[in-house]
């Protein structure tokens, strides 16, 4: 069995109340996939930059996740069906030999 290796580089932007973060997926080869997600600060809040950092970052993996599921979602839907050449039974009971 072939073990893959997927990384994701979280990237960080701060601009006055505001905080961007970009996560990129890089699979092998060189297939990228970019999650987006912001974070601002409420004015009469108190400045921590960790926090903005934490919500940006989770927000930014979020969007990634659901960008990847909906990848794998396509593929599922062009792949469906049963393989060729693989047995499948009817609703009557019979057993189909494909291909």
């Amino acid at each position: 069995m072939e073990d893959k290796q997927w990384t994701v580089q979280i990237y960080v932007t701060e601009d006055g109340a505001e905080t961007r973060a970009r996560a990129v997926l890089s699979t092998h080869g060189s297939s990228e996939m970019t999650g987006r997600g912001t974070a601002r600060r409420n004015p009469i809040d108190r400045p921590v930059p960790e926090i903005g950092d934490e919500l940006a970052a989770s927000r930014a993996l979020e969007d990634l996740a659901v960008r990847l599921h909906d990848v794998a979602s396509d593929d599922i839907v062009e792949m469906a069906g049963p393989a060729s050449g693989i047995p499948r039974a009817t609703p009557e009971g019979f057993v189909i030999q494909d291909g």
